[in-house]
């Protein structure tokens, strides 16, 4: 069956596709399927496209799509969708607005739940985005849930990372605390046609300016998703700097870095969730029966199932 599935998803079989995503999801794929694709699964352009909720993300990935098509080139989606804290489930809207590819053998899309990642990204979308690759897309983009603080997961799956603002997203300060400067390679100001669009992409020019860093400058890119204006340019921006970045060889230094990523991640979950097994839940519990009665910091407590391992 395995066999069958591999072969499918080489030869851009969506059906084939579809099952191995489902495997991931459902945490029933097994490691020798997916080092069978690791070696078809190097040539795609990984893009992430995040930003603010309400920023246009879904409408720019839409567009995105249109345009590589029309370029001859083949595409596949994963867009993340924030999953309920108390259903489980996810509102997967991006599949909705996307549909009309359904029938495309050109596109794959799939929406999953982030089942609550801090990252803004399913563990599983690297796995996801491999099966992509894997069966010929030229473009893999992920969409993530939406940008904070700390969801900056996506410099660590794309090879390249495209940032998503409105003119409302705010002042300089709050774009450095945002930490946008240090995970984006193109910046896009969305919905350009609103009141400060200007505004915003001087501040931003200021901000990236002031950055003394070896990182090749971010360009900036002003759209209107709803009606394409500015796509074409931003996928032309796409390509040139994907260039600039392979010449410079930070391409390769970035893809090496999320391989070693990937690598330390799985190390940990493996080793988080053997621990867990060998009946430290019951022990904790054990430790920690009445908040009443806990003397000792959380660290104390960790320490004595560590030693008890």
């Amino acid at each position: 069956m395995y066999q069958t599935l591999i072969h499918g998803i080489l030869n851009n079989d969506h059906g084939s596709i579809a099952k191995v995503i489902s495997l991931i999801e459902n945490d029933e794929i097994t490691p020798d399927i997916l080092s069978k694709l690791y070696d078809s699964s190097k040539k795609s352009i990984r893009v992430g496209i995040t930003g603010p909720p309400g920023a246009g993300k879904s409408t720019i990935t839409n567009a995105l799509i249109e345009v590589c098509l029309a370029n001859k080139k083949t595409v596949g989606v994963v867009a993340v969708d924030p999953t309920s804290p108390f259903t489980g489930g996810a509102l997967l809207g991006d599949r909705i607005r996307m549909n009309k590819y359904s029938m495309d053998e050109k596109v794959f899309i799939r929406s999953l739940g982030n089942h609550g990642d801090l990252g803004g990204l399913s563990r599983k979308s690297h796995e996801i985005g491999d099966v992509l690759a894997a069966s010929g897309k030229d473009y893999v983009f992920f969409e993530t849930v939406g940008v904070g603080q700390g969801e900056h997961d996506i410099i660590n799956t794309a090879d390249i990372c495209v940032v998503v603002l409105v003119p409302e997203s705010g002042d300089e300060i709050q774009l450095m605390k945002a930490g946008l400067i240090e995970i984006a390679d193109i910046f896009i100001i969305n919905k350009s046609d609103r009141k400060g669009a200007n505004r915003i992409s001087y501040l931003l020019k200021n901000v990236l300016h002031s950055f003394s860093s070896s990182k090749i400058e971010p360009p900036i890119f002003n759209t209107i998703a709803s009606n394409n204006t500015g796509i074409v340019e931003l996928f032309s921006g796409i390509q040139s700097h994907l260039n600039l970045m392979e010449k410079s060889g930070n391409l390769s230094s970035k893809r090496l870095k999320r391989y070693r990523y990937r690598v330390r991640d799985l190390v940990r979950e493996t080793l988080e969730k053997e621990f867990w097994e060998l009946g430290k839940t019951h022990a904790l519990d054990e430790l920690t029966e009445n908040l009443e009665d806990i003397r000792e910091a959380p660290h104390t407590i960790a320490e004595k199932l560590l030693k008890n391992s």
